[in-house]
């Protein structure tokens, strides 16, 4: 029975897909049309089709090519997991975590009338299929520049990262052990985190995070520095880790989305809407944007998408929420892809604040040269991340993979890159210059 209704929405989600790709919905259809080049001059004709964020970029110089809508497939291994086990996933009591999950998407039924879709919306987002197992981006750099329509890039920071690397022990579809690691029953981890060694500016040469993710909702992540200078580990406090940090380049709740602690928020599905996404990106390396001061990557293609629109509001008093700076986050859900390409907070006072934008790039390579990082079907791979704060007027733009790296293939995703080990404090040390 749950096989042919997984059938069904997959049919009904494919259908749905085609009939974007042939013809977007009216008013959509009636601002842009595939072929239109939306510039600052043009910008409003798309304010009701992007997010507050993508919207400032825009205005402020940000070019955007519009396409027509194209389907994308999850990995196999993924959808085989899904129609497996994603009948027996239900939300806890407290409909704050998630109960019988093993391996794929835990909630693929979603429903807008159900009082509890906004969590289950976040679940999938968690459980997502761009990665689910492994990955290590190799050798990416982040440009830090103010917002400057018009002019020539001038970068401010310019920072290199070694590794941005991860190890799920749930949800594994596709390198042993599937679809857990035994180690989940030992320590409760439901995913490691490492990003080391930074290798420029000087002053932060060799720095290094680890982070530790727990199944109980009511743990909050282990997390680990490592500070050059005084050559020294430090264990972080976990409202640093979320806007509370107030640095540009540091927030790692917002690394990859919205990556916070799920259970410390309270959830609110704002809506349904068809809206513009980077999901095929015709650049790897991405490229600087020319008109407005290299603050994001454009021209690139965008193309409308059915997105689930998701208010995420911090459970003051709760870990890393407790500490936010933010009122909110509005997290855009691409309904096919499951994940978060944008994410706009707002302060205190219900200003927007801060916008991430995220560019993905489906195929089956990270790079068209690629000789290693080959898969048997396309993916997902993000090819550019930006950050940009309002307040300041300022972005941190992220190529990935760097467009100056040694390394070219960049991302290795589901091949075995990384294990446990690589993801642990004395694996940070050793690799410290």
């Amino acid at each position: 029975m749950f096989k042919r209704r997984f059938a069904e929405i997959w049919l009904a989600t494919a259908v749905a897909a085609v009939m974007l790709a042939a013809g977007w919905p009216a008013r959509a259809m009636a601002a842009v049309k595939p072929g239109e080049v939306i510039t600052a001059q043009n910008a409003t004709t798309v304010k009701d089709l992007v997010s507050p964020g993508v919207y400032y970029m825009v205005t402020h110089g940000m070019t955007m090519n519009i396409t027509p809508t194209q389907r994308i497939d999850w990995p196999p291994p993924y959808k085989d997991a899904t129609e497996k086990y994603s009948a027996q996933v239900r939300l806890t009591p407290d409909h704050r975590s998630v109960a019988g999950y093993v391996a794929g998407q835990p909630f693929p039924m979603i429903d807008a009338n159900d009082p509890y879709v906004a969590d289950k919306i976040m679940w999938n987002n968690v459980f997502r299929p761009i990665t689910s197992d492994d990955y290590d981006l190799r050798f990416y750099d982040c440009q830090t520049q103010y917002v400057n329509p018009g002019h020539a890039q001038r970068v401010i920071n310019d920072i290199w990262v070694g590794h941005y690397a991860g190890y799920a022990l749930v949800g594994r579809t596709e390198v042993e052990p599937i679809p857990t690691d035994p180690d989940f029953k030992k320590t409760n981890r439901l995913w490691l985190f490492a990003m080391y060694p930074i290798l420029a500016p000087e002053d932060l040469y060799g720095y290094g995070l680890i982070r530790f993710r727990y199944g109980d909702p009511a743990r909050g992540d282990d997390t680990w520095e490592w500070i050059p200078g005084a050559r020294r580990v430090r264990r972080l406090n976990e409202a640093i880790l979320s806007t509370a940090g107030g640095t540009q380049t540091f927030d790692p709740d917002h690394y990859s989305g919205f990556n916070a602690k799920t259970e410390f928020y309270n959830y609110k599905l704002l809506g349904e809407k068809e809206m513009l996404l980077c999901v095929h990106a015709k650049h790897s390396p991405e490229i600087t944007c020319p008109t407005d001061g290299g603050a994001s990557a454009c021209p690139e293609s965008w193309e409308m998408r059915h997105v689930y629109v998701v208010q995420a509001l911090p459970r003051r008093g709760l870990g890393a929420a407790g500490g936010a700076l933010d009122k909110s986050s509005i997290v855009y859900v691409d309904s096919e892809v499951w994940f978060d390409p944008l994410v706009d907070t707002y302060d205190r006072a219900g200003q927007l604040w801060r916008s991430n934008i995220l560019w993905l790039a489906y195929r089956d390579r990270p790079v068209p040269d690629a000789r290693v990082a080959i898969y048997p079907f396309k993916r997902e791979f993000v090819v550019g991340s930006g950050r940009i704060d309002m307040e300041g007027g300022i972005s941190s733009m992220c190529y990935l993979p760097g467009q100056h790296t040694p390394e070219r293939e960049c991302w290795y995703i589901n091949m075995g890159a990384v294990d446990k080990d690589f993801c642990t404090v004395r694996a940070m040390e050793a690799a410290a210059p």
